[in-house]
């Protein structure tokens, strides 16, 4: 009786429990990385991205101003440099501070730091400070102090200012435009020359057809890094050579066999008597194509659209193999971002703010589709 259609099964909470891990284990690292790209350096340094909503105690270095510059000698002798660490901007209230790296907290703001020898320090919870002492003691460098202060939740764009509009190897607008100029052709492309296959596998007979569709599923497990010298010496041979039209084929390539296969799969599940009855009407096959099968197509082209578009936006091994960027004229975001990690790999804001501008297009084109994707990979599963 436990399996009776329409019961709910037994271990349903088991597969909600994994559905909710899973999203969760997709998700968290995505929040991270946008929260991350609107950091500073130091926030990044400093506190992990789940504490950048909520006020943290950060511990950092000042010194006083140049006591030859600005001390002043009162009239009992004692020489007195008095200032803020913040200076004229201001900054958050001071915590706790010290005058060794080994206590920083040793203080209170208003507390003194008598450093012997009649030389002393005082910090006022607002920053600012007052340093005495005789003629050789204030003089030289500033007197270092740590100051430990309660840092309000910052974010900031300057991040996707220097990344978007910025100069320098920093600005990612160039790299971004190439890898829409790939993708774009590299996603229809296939979409055209696999719809036309699809449709004649499915509901043209002719002899070696069953072959064919064997051969194009054969296709689909081939190993891409198989292909990779031979067909670029293809490309050498006949002229093509590196540039965007040999990558679009490459792409084009790779992914007809599975956009053939999953297009065949959704039209052969058609109904039979919407295509005779166009046939018995005097419609030609073009035009049972272009007016019946493409419109009633649309969730498996959108299907495999999705497929094609992020992982020919996310491609870093074809665009190598296939694109000349010496110049950095054909650089896409892939190379980008792993040419920044090599020359930026502490600044982690730079990183986390190229790596989601990078996932914030294939993010958006599959949550605009991503209604069709599942009607699509379903496609001819059951009749």
């Amino acid at each position: 009786m436990d399996n009776i259609a329409g019961r709910k099964p037994a271990l349903g909470w088991a597969v909600n429990l994994s559905v909710v891990f899973i999203v969760a284990l997709w998700l968290f690292p995505t929040i991270g990385l946008l929260v991350s790209s609107f950091r500073t350096a130091d926030q990044i340094a400093s506190s992990g991205w789940w504490k950048a909503f909520f006020p943290t105690q950060q511990t950092e270095q000042f010194r006083t101003s140049d006591p030859d510059e600005t001390r002043i000698e009162t009239e009992t002798g004692v020489f007195v440099v008095e200032g803020s660490i913040y200076g004229d901007a201001g900054g958050p209230e001071v915590s706790t501070w010290g005058v060794s790296s080994r206590d920083v907290d040793a203080f209170v703001p208003g507390g003194t730091a008598d450093m012997g020898d009649g030389e002393s320090l005082t910090l006022m919870a607002d920053g600012s400070y007052t340093w005495t002492g005789d003629e050789d003691q204030i003089s030289g460098r500033g007197q270092r102090m740590f100051v430990t202060a309660e840092i309000p939740p910052e974010f900031t764009l300057r991040n996707y200012d220097s990344m978007i509009f910025g100069g320098g190897n920093d600005n990612i607008s160039k790299a971004f435009f190439n890898t829409l100029t790939v993708t774009i052709p590299a996603t229809i492309i296939p979409i055209l020359f696999a719809a036309f296959a699809a449709y004649a596998l499915a509901w043209m007979d002719f002899p070696g057809r069953a072959l064919l569709i064997a051969f194009i599923v054969a296709l689909l497990v081939v190993p891409l890094q198989l292909a990779l010298i031979p067909l670029l010496k293809l490309h050498l041979s006949i002229g093509i050579g590196k540039g965007y039209l040999g990558v679009w084929l490459a792409h084009t390539g790779f992914g007809l066999p599975l956009a053939i296969y999953l297009l065949r799969n959704y039209m052969a599940g058609l109904p039979r008597d919407i295509i005779e009855n166009a046939r018995v009407d005097g419609a030609t096959e073009f035009q049972i194509f272009t007016r019946i099968i493409l419109p009633l197509s649309f969730p498996a082209l959108a299907s495999f659209a999705i497929f094609q578009f992020l992982w020919t936006w996310n491609d870093l091994l074809v665009a190598i193999v296939f694109l000349v960027d010496s110049t950095g004229e054909t650089t896409v975001m892939t190379r980008h971002i792993v040419e920044l990690l090599g020359t930026r790999g502490g600044n982690w804001e730079v990183l986390a703010t190229a790596a989601f501008v990078s996932m914030a297009v294939p993010l958006a084109v599959f949550f605009l589709m991503q209604r069709y994707l599942v009607r699509g990979l379903l496609a001819g599963s059951v009749k």
